[in-house]
């Protein structure tokens, strides 16, 4: 007889101890029903339960072998079995070799959910389509091998350089062909040669079907110009800023403007960078006012890090050397030309007025675009409104000691074309991330009162960031140049704020909201 070890056995062994003697009372004697008797018959019951209770027990001790071949289906009818339901959980059982079978842990893992950026439309490549793009090839250079190549022979195609990239940990880098150098036209024998990126891919990156809405064809067209073709040749420009024109190879004839035979584009200096952003958020908010800005590097300009190139327009009105305006106007006649609201709805202004030829309507989306990035050397060279920092233009002229007298301050960059003199062009867009909001330059919106419906419309929708992604993706260098998406990041927080005080602004002041698509 084995001793039980559950505490329900022992229980039931001390109830059948007490209750035998009862029952063996109950049928030997012929007394009359007492409590006694009613205490023996409840003893009876509860033996033969007990008895019910080992007769249905027996049969599975009986098919124990049989155990595996039902093991599936007892599970699946009889969840979590080693689970006890009083909450209690049994000590491992001890075997007979000194090891221990230890009891069934179910364990719960909770996955907890992945935060994860949203895809940009236009921003993910597709895995199953590639677009090669072929940049323009010299004469007698050859094309490059289609994407079937091996790496082994696309080293070979590429050079010593890319063979080391081949053999290397990053196969994607196989596809950047060093710089090659290239003989412009015009150049003396022994001259300075320049150099093409030979690329398979444009870094215009397009990966949806379709550019986005806000860039037209001919803005795709002159973005891929300007950074995928070959330089030719390198010129000074005439401006004081150190910008140089670089003379663009083999351009398709009345494509884009010209500077002699060729296309050309003005390149910056690296702290000009933000004229890349100030091209896409001047095609978003609608206005379509700046030339058309890439970002490229060149290893013969400035060490290889990446420079602006914005297009060479020749259509633009000649300038003065001193404010670079193709209209001379100062602050105190500004002032005077937004009060009489020149041009607006087809009026012909009086000679009296002083009106120039420029739209009325011009000089609002003007004054958004230099607000949201606070560019200043417009309508405030000697930074009058706004606390400079030493490295800024005007504190290093002395301009900034020059406020007393603002009206008779000259404007500066006010150009026009020569064929459309009622619109503005914006050219010199260097922006600002770093002001903080305590110190902008609320100069700009003096005598505005109206702004674009356009622009403010985008700035309301709460889709500025979500196109400002999508459109700046399009520019490989100028993405990564930044930091990739985190660094884009924080430039749209600086202009999503702003936005958010000009919209303020235009509340607080009254300003009307117009649709400005003359």
């Amino acid at each position: 007889m084995t001793c039980p070890d559950n505490p329900g056995q022992l229980i039931n062994w001390f109830v059948c101890s007490l209750c035998v003697p009862r029952v063996r009372k109950l049928w030997s004697s012929r007394r009359p029903r007492t409590r006694r008797n009613l205490l023996g018959t409840a003893c009876a019951i509860y033996l033969g339960f007990l008895v019910s209770q080992v007769g249905r027990a027996s049969p599975h001790h009986g098919r124990a072998p049989e155990k595996g071949q039902h093991q599936r289906r007892d599970a699946a009818e009889a969840p979590f079995p080693e689970i006890p339901l009083d909450g209690t959980w049994a000590p491992p059982k001890s075997q007979g070799n000194g090891t221990t079978l230890q009891a069934n842990v179910v364990y719960i893992t909770l996955r907890s959910k992945r935060s994860k950026p949203a895809n940009i439309r236009g921003t993910v490549k597709p895995k199953r389509r590639k677009k090669y793009a072929v940049a323009s090839l010299a004469p007698g250079q050859e094309a490059l091998p289609g994407p079937s190549l091996q790496p082994q022979e696309v080293a070979k195609v590429a050079g010593a350089e890319a063979l080391g990239y081949a053999q290397g940990r990053n196969l994607a880098k196989v596809a950047e062909r060093p710089w090659r150098l290239v003989r412009g036209p015009g150049m003396r024998a022994g001259g300075q040669d320049f150099q093409l990126p030979r690329t398979r891919e444009s870094n215009i990156r397009i990966y949806s079907e379709s550019a986005p809405s806000w860039l037209s064809k001919e803005d795709i067209v002159r973005m891929r110009l300007l950074a995928d073709s070959a330089v030719a040749d390198l010129r000074p420009a005439s401006s004081n800023s150190g910008a140089r024109l670089l003379v663009l190879e083999r351009s398709p004839a009345g494509s884009v403007p010209r500077c002699g035979p060729s296309a050309c584009g003005l390149l910056k200096q690296p702290l000009d960078m933000s004229e890349v952003f100030a091209f896409h958020l001047d095609r978003i908010l609608g206005l379509n006012r700046t030339l058309p800005s890439v970002s490229r590097t060149s290893e013969f300009i400035q060490d290889g890090r990446p420079c602006p190139v914005i297009l060479w327009d020749s259509s633009l009105s000649p300038a003065s050397n001193e404010t670079h305006s193709s209209v001379k106007l100062t602050w105190g006649t500004y002032q005077q030309l937004l009060k009489q609201k020149c041009w607006k709805n087809g009026r012909v202004p009086k000679p009296e007025w002083g009106c120039t030829e420029i739209h009325h309507h011009e000089w609002s989306k003007m004054a958004l675009f230099d607000f949201l990035l606070q560019i200043y050397n417009r309508l405030d060279t000697n930074c009058c409104g706004f606390r400079p920092r030493k490295e800024d233009a005007c504190v290093r002229s002395g301009l900034r000691l020059k406020c007393d007298d603002q009206d008779s301050v000259a404007l500066a960059h006010i150009v026009q074309r020569q064929h459309d003199p009622r619109h503005l062009v914006f050219v010199d867009n260097k922006g600002f991330f770093d002001r903080s909001e305590d110190n902008l330059n609320f100069k700009l919106l003096e005598g505005i009162k109206e702004f674009p419906e356009s622009a403010v419309s985008v700035l309301k929708s709460q889709h500025l960031r979500q196109k400002l992604l999508q459109s700046l993706f399009l520019d490989r260098v100028y993405w990564e140049s930044q930091g990739g998406r985190q660094g884009i990041e924080k430039l749209i927080d600086v202009i999503e704020q702003r936005a958010k005080i000009l919209l303020t602004y235009i509340n607080a002041h009254g300003a009307k909201v117009l649709p400005m698509n003359e």
